[in-house]
């Protein structure tokens, strides 16, 4: 798994802080801007996460680069309604040989990751072979209705590739780009910086939540899974029973 953080607001803090002032007071923006000193900023946006002033912090986003995920990860991600997502399509990229992420319960027991890898190659297998038979079938039409070969070729594999990914399993790798705002990964983090949480999306979080820490600590230092950003778990039963232990390993991010 690899998480990058590609892009962001520029100066996050102090733009949420201006938004934030102007509902409050009759001056110009440049003038509520320019009086904004660093502590000044923190000072305010530690006020606003107190309040559950929420809207000022949706005028900054973070855009992620997300690699070496499984597409079970994946479908949980989109699942966050606001945000952007580009997503490797199975449509119109060929998965021959496809990259699959392994988890590591099955990992360590060598019986069961023995079986995975045998069930992961014989997908590949009929995948491949289904699509060749697929890309054959196509040429031949296109090439009937006038097309020349290296056109009905690429035509030919786009539309294989269409049906023969639904062989593909929840375990083949993708990749995506994210764009969320600021309250949106705060949502984004309560839910799936739980331990409660699917591993692998928790672990995407975590990295999302370490990376917006290091240009936008004071907006991010008051947000991570319920338990942190609420003081709270609203699992009840369902509790993972660490709540400790997960205070001390998100406060232990912030710098």
């Amino acid at each position: 798994m690899k998480v990058t953080l590609i892009s962001y607001t520029p100066e996050p803090e102090k733009l949420v802080a201006t938004a934030a002032k102007l509902c409050y007071s009759s001056s110009d923006i440049g003038s509520l801007r320019d009086g904004l000193t660093e502590d000044k900023t923190k000072s305010f946006i530690d006020m606003l996460a107190a309040i559950g002033h929420g809207s000022v912090f949706e005028h900054v986003s973070f855009t992620f680069g997300i690699e070496g995920i499984s597409r079970a990860c994946s479908h949980q991600l989109v699942r966050h309604r606001i945000a952007s997502y580009s997503q490797k399509s199975q449509r119109y990229v060929n998965e021959n040989g496809f990259e699959f992420i392994t988890p590591p319960a099955i990992a360590e027991l060598p019986e069961a990751s023995a079986e995975y890898d045998r069930v992961i190659a014989e997908i590949t297998r009929s995948y491949e072979h289904i699509a060749d038979l697929l890309t054959e079938k196509h040429k031949a039409d296109f090439i009937a209705q006038g097309a020349d070969e290296k056109t009905a070729a690429s035509k030919a594999r786009k539309l294989a590739n269409e049906d023969a990914r639904f062989l593909l399993p929840n375990a083949c790798e993708t990749k995506i780009v994210v764009t969320m705002n600021a309250r949106s990964l705060f949502n984004f983090f309560e839910h799936r910086c739980c331990n409660r949480a699917q591993w692998e999306i928790r672990a995407v979080a975590a990295e999302m939540l370490r990376l917006c820490l290091e240009v936008a600590p004071n907006i991010f230092r008051h947000t991570g899974p319920s338990c942190v950003a609420s003081g709270k778990c609203p699992e009840g039963n369902m509790s993972c029973g660490k709540m400790k232990e997960v205070r001390e390993y998100y406060a232990s991010l912030i710098k």
